[in-house]
């Protein structure tokens, strides 16, 4: 299987594959440790995001020894995309996580982080099967959906469809790096109803933090120190309600995979280790 963007440059390291699940093929990467394997990781990507999103994280992550998977949740990218809005319930998106879970842990438990939309996904996902996953990692994400979150891009994507969101940062005519112009031909890939069906999930998300405190589930909560997607004090307000660990990430905003690669994989190694 080869990527289906062309303007990023992808390390060499990355294995695509694709693993078949309730919606259809949700496309992955892999990156596989050099020596011993110490672990197996999966990273839930957030809204309209993708794999990609992991890109500089993963080779970092595999050189600590852990085995590590990034995918593309239904509806995002390349990744199948059932037709009505209907399937982008949250349970949808969760059991997807649980499935690509016992596919790439063969049995074994896996290391669990969802960025963002990602987090509350990846907490549904250990709600419904705790004995799956060793911990769990709630990077730049929050307790709950927030009324009125993101609103004004749901009216757009509902009538111009998903580039529309691409075009509120990018006026007509202004120069474009390779990452907009892969961010552009996303959004064109990625389906409306999952757009839509994330838009509500933000929206309107019970707070679970209590049950997934009595998981008794090792937690990490962890973002930038200049996150302004996901209100920080919400965030370290879950973080202190779970019982879970909280480390900010420096220089870095809602994207520290991007922003601080390096930190953040030090930061996942360090809590891994603490839970294996």
């Amino acid at each position: 299987m080869t990527a289906p963007f062309g303007a990023l440059d992808l390390a060499p390291e990355l294995e695509h594959f694709a693993v078949d699940t309730a919606a259809g093929p949700l496309t992955a990467f892999r990156v596989r440790p050099q020596g011993p394997r110490r672990g197996v990781a999966l990273l839930v990507p957030g809204f309209t995001g993708s794999k990609e999103d992991f890109r500089l994280l993963l080779p970092l992550i595999a050189a600590h020894g852990w085995e590590v998977v990034s995918y593309s949740q239904r509806g995002q990218a390349d990744s199948a995309a059932p037709v009505g809005i209907e399937n982008y319930l949250l349970d949808d998106f969760a059991a997807d996580a649980v499935t690509v879970a016992h596919e790439v842990g063969q049995g074994g438990p896996v290391h669990l982080v969802g960025h963002s939309l990602g987090g509350l996904v990846a907490r549904a996902a250990l709600l419904r099967s705790p004995a799956v996953f060793t911990d769990l990692t709630m990077l730049c994400s929050g307790p709950g959906g927030r009324a009125g979150a993101h609103e004004s891009e749901s009216a757009l994507v509902a009538e111009h469809g998903t580039l529309a969101v691409w075009a509120l940062d990018h006026p007509a005519g202004s120069p474009l790096t390779a990452d907009d112009e892969f961010v552009r031909d996303r959004l064109i890939a990625s389906s409306v109803d999952s757009i839509l069906g994330g838009i509500r999930i933000l929206q309107s998300t019970p707070d679970s933090t209590d049950a997934a405190r009595a998981t008794r589930v090792p937690t990490l909560v962890a973002h930038g120190d200049t996150d302004d997607a996901w209100p920080i004090p919400a965030q370290k307000l879950m973080a202190e309600q779970l019982g879970a660990r909280y480390r900010v990430i420096p220089d870095a905003g809602h994207l520290p995979n991007l922003d601080n690669p390096g930190f953040t994989a030090a930061l996942l190694d360090e809590f891994w280790a603490s839970t294996s």
